[in-house]
């Protein structure tokens, strides 16, 4: 898949997934007014992914929220078992603390085969952090702040997702992705 591809995949997953069934609340805002910054690691090996890593949280950290609020770092094809992302994911977090942005800026984990600790695979609750491909969503802790003071019992979304999918099913979900 080319970049434009990989872009147009995530699109549509946060349009359907994440706005579309409401499993982030905070989303639409940021997304309606283009402060989503897309991008696709080309990276052959896991430093060069960390390297990119670095230089999407330097870009975040500098950038006017205004402009861009959150990011999402996709790799198409590194990292395709999940166990070896959530392994992938202590660097990450490690890079926060490394440049300082531990409180300032946190990564969100979402994965093909996502699974929350003491599920089955097949758990429809891990497909609140199933996208199409790995992906590290950089978030700005302010921005969080303010849109959980924003919504009232933000602490009851984990559990509204969970009904939402399970309300939905495996079918409902599989037939958000079906070309007409």
């Amino acid at each position: 898949m080319d970049e434009a591809d990989v872009v147009a995949a995530m699109r549509e997953w946060i349009e359907k997934a994440v706005i579309g069934l409401n499993l982030c609340p905070f989303a639409k805002a940021v997304y309606v007014r283009n402060q989503v910054r897309f991008v696709v690691s080309t990276a052959k090996r896991l430093d060069g992914l960390l390297e990119d890593l670095d230089r999407e949280l330097d870009f975040l950290a500098a950038a006017d929220p205004e402009v861009v609020d959150t990011t999402l770092l996709i790799h198409p094809a590194l990292l395709p078992d999940f166990l070896d992302f959530n392994d992938f994911m202590q660097l990450a977090e490690a890079a926060v603390d490394e440049h300082g942005l531990d409180g300032v800026i946190q990564i969100a984990s979402f994965h093909p085969h996502f699974q929350f600790e003491g599920t089955e695979p097949d758990d429809l609750g891990n497909y609140t952090n199933r996208a199409p491909f790995p992906t590290l969503h950089l978030l700005r802790e302010a921005s969080i702040e303010r849109a959980v003071a924003a919504f009232p019992e933000a602490e009851t979304i984990y559990a509204r997702n969970i009904e939402t999918l399970n309300a939905l099913g495996l079918p409902g979900w599989q037939a958000l992705w079906r070309k007409p």
